[in-house]
């Protein structure tokens, strides 16, 4: 049952503006990254844009992973009847990055219950957002768990923030 995504991505760019006879070409370098796992109802975002220099190493881990079914005996023994250890299904989204700028960066996550309440809609567990203009480095580390029970995976209600 595991289910997982690993991408890394080492890049440097420079900006250059470039001149032609009808004009000058000044569009400053635009990166972007939106992993969702819906699995856990989590989200992470790596935005840079208007970047004149952007060194960057990033890592994004995401996976899926159903548990062991488990004896039920009160006493550890085998009954006959397994249920899930830890809940049928959890998994994990992380990622690192690591980043020298002189632009404008936008970092962010979110984490939501993958089930609905009873209006219909995720409640939210938490969110960060992190804007950042000038010349910088970054240094983050987003680990976000999952422990819930899988369903069906129903699509498109986990925005990239």
């Amino acid at each position: 049952c595991p289910d997982y995504i690993n991408f890394t991505k080492e890049a440097e760019f420079e900006y250059m503006p470039v001149s032609y006879q009808t004009g000058t070409y000044d569009q400053k370098w635009i990166e972007k990254l939106c992993v969702q796992n819906y699995y856990i109802g989590a989200v992470v975002v790596e935005m840079y844009t208007h970047a004149e220099h952007l060194q960057k190493n990033t890592e994004v881990k995401t996976r899926k992973q159903c548990c062991e079914l488990e004896p039920n005996g009160a006493d550890g023994r085998d009954n006959g009847i397994k249920e899930p250890s830890c809940g049928c299904c959890t998994g994990a989204l992380e990622a690192n990055f690591n980043s020298n700028v002189i632009g404008v960066a936008h970092i962010g996550w979110l984490s939501k219950d993958v089930t609905t309440n009873d209006k219909g809609r995720h409640d939210e567990y938490g969110r960060s957002v992190e804007d950042l203009t000038g010349v910088f480095s970054i240094e983050k580390f987003i680990q976000l768990w999952g422990n819930d029970s899988c369903g069906d995976v129903q699509v498109d209600w986990l925005p990239c923030i």
